[in-house]
């Protein structure tokens, strides 16, 4: 009887977990995903001023994807990482995944891209332009933590390397998420952002219910 207590309790909390965080299958959020109160205190810490420029950036300053051992690179991890289930080792070459800016079911890890939840731009204007390229390699291939996300090409090319006072995810149920994995990466790696951001995410993060 206590077993079957246990179990019905577990069953119902990862039932809630699921209605919070907007998923219909499996429970496929990244890593490190901070608490309500938890991405509250972050957020609260985190310096506000102008944003930087654009002076001096490229993609090619962020070495991403790189080789993660046994014939795997970042993003072959993170779609293994984040399928209900896939086929294939690496390359991943076909599976489920729940893209969760846009609510739409994949089936081709084609149509799927890594999303960088601060976008490299975003990060260069908020004080990457300052780190070394070793750093800045460890940002863009950030495994640990809710820094990276597969989720449709159409949705990460349409936030482009927008922050959240311009660009949130089209499902209203998933800025809770989005506010918190964001606030966690610049709260991690002590990225500045702009009072209209902080609005934004505040804003997200008041729809979270823990």
């Amino acid at each position: 009887m206590f077993k079957k207590s246990i179990l019905v309790v577990f069953t119902l909390v990862l039932l809630f977990s699921g209605y919070q965080f907007g998923l219909p299958s499996a429970l496929a959020i990244p890593p490190g995903t901070p608490s309500k109160s938890a991405a509250q205190s972050q957020l609260d810490s985190l310096t506000v001023q102008s944003e930087g420029t654009m002076s001096g950036y490229s993609r090619d300053k962020f070495p991403h994807w790189i080789g993660q051992g046994n014939g795997c690179d970042t993003r072959q991890l993170v779609l293994q990482r984040d399928a209900d289930y896939y086929s294939g080792d690496c390359p991943v070459t076909s599976g489920k995944w729940y893209s969760y800016f846009d609510g739409v079911q994949v089936y081709d890890p084609s149509d799927l891209d890594i999303d960088h939840m601060v976008p490299l731009a975003e990060a260069w204007r908020s004080g990457a332009s300052s780190w070394s390229t070793e750093k800045r390699e460890d940002f863009a291939n950030d495994l640990d933590g809710p820094h990276l996300i597969a989720v449709t090409a159409s949705s990460n090319r349409s936030k482009g390397d927008q922050d959240p006072s311009t660009w949130k995810p089209t499902r209203y149920s998933a800025h809770c998420g989005y506010a918190k994995w964001w606030i966690n990466t610049k709260y991690v790696y002590d990225l500045h952002l702009q009072s209209s951001e902080k609005s934004a995410l505040q804003s997200m993060l008041n729809t979270c219910s823990y």
